[in-house]
């Protein structure tokens, strides 16, 4: 039987968690904006495709740098603040993406990426405080599909709002959603109770060995996923034009990715806690994409095999966030998804530009494809790393 306290516990974490994902989603949308208008942006800034995946990878750059700093920062100043301070980046940084000032652009971007890397790192902390106890895996599944669903969102509208109005017009409304939810932490987000019992209020780093291999290999997983998963949204619209599709029609069926991801996420995590198989789960899902992926350049049905690209891709983004709660302790989660945060934004800057370098020294699409199998292979083997981390020292 629940009492009226515990009762009240369960609503209040659900609400925090909504107000948590709308903040994601907003960082998703702002960050989807060059991926979505990366051919017109070609022609306005006078930028060839190697800058286009230059400037999806700047807004991620900064994580190099700030992602372990946020996590101390975060471990001494109190999550709520950093996250405050980061929507107000997103905020600053997206309106100067306005302009057709490439230096300018890119100046802004990096100033998106800082605010980015800050409310990333220190609100997956805030999730697993609120639901380490239980349900953990479906509410970072949960949470996880707020990336997907703000690069759907940004698939769809943006080409849409560049037609009928511009292309700044889109990088407006980015920053704006920033803006939303940035009022929406000030009014409603608290600290769980008992947070600040365990608190680690220095900027000590505390980690044992087995912490820093574990948070490593799943940091090298989240890394990998994201740059496959990010190469094939931002680069598929232009792989289906050379198939007769318009912009606007191939961006929306490159958005599958992220409206199959919304649903099948908190499924696929609902599914893994209550069957116990995450392994089969996510293992099973990296080999699915790697080779759908790897075919597609070469199928004469190439919606067919993307769709099923977007059913496994959907499966592992819960399961992948819950790893850090299994590597570390709780006084070590806000250094420790510095770590975690930091292996995913040094892959997420290098591996796009890399990607799109790839397409403009091979000259096809295909090359973008294949890469994003690569990263999923990749994914496999860190997860054989990580679980056969916890088996030694779980045996010592």
């Amino acid at each position: 039987m629940i009492d009226k306290a515990e009762a009240s516990f369960i609503a209040k974490r659900w609400i925090i968690l909504l107000v948590l994902f709308l903040a994601r989603t907003a960082m998703a949308y702002q960050f989807q904006t060059v991926g979505a208008l990366g051919p017109i942006l070609v022609d306005a800034l006078k930028i060839d495709f190697a800058w286009v995946g230059t400037l999806i990878g700047l807004y991620m750059l900064p994580g190099a740098i700030f992602a372990l700093p946020g996590g101390l920062l975060g471990q001494r100043y109190g999550a709520k603040n950093l996250v405050l301070i980061g929507l107000s980046l997103m905020v600053a940084g997206g309106s100067l993406t306005a302009t057709d000032s490439f230096p300018i652009v890119a100046s802004g971007r990096l100033i998106s990426g800082v605010g980015a890397v800050l409310i990333n790192v220190v609100m997956t902390k805030m999730v697993t405080d609120w639901f380490a106890s239980r349900e953990i895996i479906t509410a970072m599944s949960v949470f996880i599909t707020s990336w997907p669903l703000g690069l759907a969102m940004g698939l769809f509208s943006f080409p849409v709002f560049a037609a009928a109005v511009s292309w700044s017009a889109a990088m407006f409304a980015a920053a704006l959603g920033a803006l939303i939810c940035l009022v929406l932490v000030v009014l409603i987000y608290r600290d769980p109770p008992g947070t600040q019992a365990i608190a680690n209020l220095s900027f000590r780093i505390s980690m044992e060995r087995h912490e820093w291999l574990l948070i490593s290999f799943a940091g090298l997983i989240w890394s990998t996923y994201n740059a496959g998963l990010i190469v094939l949204i931002s680069f598929m619209p232009e792989f289906f034009t050379t198939r007769g599709y318009s912009l606007i029609e191939a961006s929306r069926v490159a958005s599958l990715l992220g409206w199959i991801l919304i649903p099948s996420g908190p499924l696929a995590g609902y599914m893994a806690e209550r069957l116990d198989r995450p392994n089969l789960l996510m293992a099973g899902a990296f080999c699915v994409v790697a080779l759908a992926a790897a075919a597609l350049p070469w199928t004469s049905a190439p919606i067919t095999l993307f769709v099923l690209i977007a059913v496994g891709i959907g499966l592992p983004p819960g399961l992948i966030m819950a790893l850090p709660a299994q590597a570390l302790r709780p006084e070590n989660r806000s250094i420790g998804m510095g770590v975690y945060y930091t292996f995913y934004y040094v892959g997420m800057a290098l591996l796009p530009a890399l990607a799109g370098l790839a397409r403009d020294v091979t000259g096809t699409p295909a090359a973008t494809a294949l890469f994003a199998s690569t990263m999923m292979g990749i994914s496999v083997l860190g997860l054989a790393g990580f679980r056969a981390t916890q088996r030694r020292f779980a045996a010592e």
